[in-house]
């Protein structure tokens, strides 16, 4: 492989037509400047200048690799200008989390996409293990889990609090043992996990989510609470998810007398530097929590 600095050299001596120029140049002595195109025609095995002294004709050869050389370095050039740059405020930020806190973020960053157009944001729902599955394989840059991961390669921190709460359909009065049975449950992908959270710290009576009867079940975030909130049962969900309900009115939030959180934690690669625009979207994401 050709020695770029080597290759450097001969294109600046090329450009200024002299030996002494080219070292002033280059900050260089004249015979340094010499040495690297002896090493270059070395390591190339002909002969790139016809000398006479101090100044020099190109040979076929040399005029050759002056025409493609300049190129490889100009390119060179900009890619050391591309990575070394770290804007704060462009790029894709890659973002995965559970549902319920999604529907909190995911609008307030694409606000921020408003605001700096050249960021990008890539942001995906999913359940804990495939967040910590997606930062393993590097497939995300930050992720949000509901749950500390147990993969050495991936770092978690404790970012904010998230209530757990019982909702009913809003003509429910009292959520007493026996009135939650007559509903039945409306579950979902975290349903067991969240009921058995919020349930066990206020119900001697609960064991497990499958006491109640299995009234529904959906995966999609946004459609959990709509059996819900035409009577056809109660579920346990996070109160981002709560809050992003568009029909308020149709359902009804339980405080019970023993409140449940859930602990959101900030998930990254272990040991992998992140970006500008990845600490902008980490420190924008712990004020909105």
């Amino acid at each position: 492989m050709i020695n770029t600095t080597w290759l450097r050299t001969f294109c600046t001596l090329v450009d200024v037509g002299h030996f002494t120029r080219t070292a002033e140049r280059l900050h260089m002595t004249q015979s340094g400047v010499s040495q690297h195109i002896s090493k270059l025609e070395n390591q190339l095995d002909i002969d790139l200048l016809i000398r006479q002294g101090k100044q020099f004709l190109l040979t076929d050869a040399g005029t050759q690799l002056y025409q493609e050389a300049e190129d490889i370095l100009q390119r060179l050039a900009r890619l050391e200008q591309r990575i070394g740059e770290d804007p704060a405020y462009e790029g894709l930020v890659r973002v995965m989390s559970p549902g319920s806190v999604g529907l909190k973020l995911y609008p307030k960053l694409l606000n921020l996409q408003q605001q700096y157009p050249q960021l990008v944001i890539d942001y995906r729902f999913a359940p804990n293990a495939d967040i910590e599955r997606a930062l393993a394989k590097h497939e995300i840059d930050i992720g949000f889990m509901t749950d500390v991961s147990g993969d050495e390669t991936v770092s978690c921190k404790p970012v904010a609090q998230e209530a757990l709460i019982l909702i009913t359909p809003a003509t429910t009065t009292e959520t007493s043992w026996d009135t939650l049975n007559q509903l039945g449950f409306i579950d979902h992908p975290d349903g067991a996990h969240h009921a058995d959270m919020l349930l066990t710290a206020n119900y001697e009576q609960f064991q497990h989510v499958n006491d109640f009867e299995k009234k529904g079940f959906s995966n999609q975030i946004g459609l959990i609470l709509e059996p819900v909130s035409r009577g056809i049962g109660f579920t346990v969900l996070p109160a981002h998810a709560v809050a992003a309900y568009p029909k308020p009115e149709l359902i009804k939030s339980h405080h019970l007398p023993v409140a449940v959180s859930e602990t959101l934690y900030l998930a990254v690669r272990r040991r992998h530097a992140l970006s500008n625009r990845m600490h902008t979207v980490i420190d924008e994401v712990t004020k909105w929590l």
